[in-house]
């Protein structure tokens, strides 16, 4: 079966299927996790939100394009600098990985910004709990639709941006979605490096794809409004989506399906600028509490990770794999009941190998290179010891 992705506008998604049974079994004791919660917030690199983070391989300066090196200055909760995160501005900040042209893509030095434990003090305790790492990258050189793309499926199809546009190549394609209605173009890069202008409606397999025929149930958390559609000709598809809140209700119930996907969708919850970041690492302590506090905590995993780098500095210069990644470094916290507490993993990971991770948990064919390549992620698990006790932690009074 194969994916139809209808890119609808610039933001969150929704995708539908359906699929019920039972996991399968495979060695190295991953078989202990039932349950993969893959979390994702907006807009934040690893310097800037864990850079000083003891053990990790942090910064608290960074290079500019004048050869100068300046202070990575306090990141406000609310950011209302005009930051540029897209695939032109994503290649030119890394600059060949010399990483020193940050300050060309936004005004001054706007993005040399660094959070810290202050303005984030539960994710640096999540950070101490359970475990991080330091060499997540994204995807792709560029912002949030092509890597959420990879997310599924470990590609984009070839798409470098969030879509918008027209289409002016003489084809007399109207720039409509799958579903007929018109949304403006999006751009493709070609393996030849070649740019073009396209119909927002992409074929091609994802993980829900393997979950689905192996008979694996999953679900998308997101709230409505989406970047893209996947159609599915199924009179259980309502199943298989729902609002990002529910997340909080199936994981206290003892719902959560075997593979979910939870985007916080939103400007009050994720933490894209000028979002409060107050605010959205509240929205990510209720999600982690619910999980933490329901029956499924023993037998689940979460990857809470960022998008896409939002225009803010990194001094680590990304992999080159392909053409198109990887991206500018990003946090990942994993919180499991089986993960080494207090690690800090230096593995290089990407958005696809939490696809990996679940295709080794669950004996699935890769969908592509990225996948097939990267890291299964057991590194930084021991299913041996004793689960870790949950950490249930209080929202903060926010500015």
């Amino acid at each position: 079966m194969v994916i139809r992705l209808c890119l609808l506008f610039s933001a969150a998604l929704l995708f539908t299927s359906c699929g019920n049974g039972r996991a399968a079994s495979p060695a190295k004791d991953v078989s202990r996790i039932q349950h993969v919660v893959f979390l994702v917030k907006e807009n934040h690199t690893f310097d800037n939100y864990f850079g000083t983070f003891p053990g990790a391989d942090g910064a608290r300066e960074g290079l500019t394009s004048t050869g100068a090196t300046v202070p990575l200055t306090p990141l406000p909760d609310s950011d209302w600098a005009p930051h540029c995160n897209s695939w032109d501005c994503a290649i030119e900040a890394m600059n060949r990985g010399k990483m020193d042209e940050f300050d060309l893509i936004s005004p001054g030095q706007s993005a040399y910004t660094q959070a810290g434990e202050k303005r984030i003090p539960n994710y640096w305790q999540y950070a101490r709990h359970f475990a991080l790492a330091d060499r997540y990258f994204t995807s792709i050189h560029g912002p949030s639709l092509p890597n959420y793309l990879y997310m599924f499926a470990a590609q984009s199809g070839g798409l470098i941006d969030n879509g918008g546009g027209v289409i002016d190549n003489g084809s007399g394609e109207s720039g409509a979605a799958c579903n007929g209605e018109y949304v403006g173009a999006v751009t493709v890069m070609d393996a030849q490096g070649h740019k073009s202008k396209r119909t927002p409606c992409f074929d091609f397999p994802g993980l829900p794809d393997r979950l689905e025929k192996a008979g694996i149930r999953w679900k998308l958390y997101v709230n409505g409004g989406g970047a893209m559609m996947m159609l599915r000709n199924s009179a259980n598809w309502a199943d298989d989506f729902a609002p990002n809140q529910q997340i909080i209700t199936d994981a206290k119930t003892g719902n959560l399906p075997a593979m979910s996907w939870v985007f916080s969708d939103g400007a009050d919850v994720s933490e894209e600028a000028p979002g409060s970041i107050c605010k959205g690492e509240n929205w990510t302590v209720q999600v982690l509490n619910a999980i933490m506090q329901g029956p499924d905590w023993n037998s689940t995993v979460v990857f809470l990770t960022w998008d896409d780098y939002g225009g803010y500095y990194d001094h680590v210069p990304p992999p080159q794999v392909d053409q198109f990644g990887l991206g500018p470094r990003v946090p990942l916290l994993v919180i499991s009941p089986f993960v080494k507490p207090g690690s800090v993993s230096h593995t290089t990971y990407e958005h696809s190998s939490i696809l990996k991770f679940v295709e080794t948990r669950y004996n699935l064919q890769p969908l592509t290179a990225r996948d097939r390549n990267a890291s299964d992620m057991l590194d930084i698990f021991d299913f041996q010891q004793a689960p870790l006790a949950p950490l249930i932690l209080k929202p903060r009074q926010c500015p």
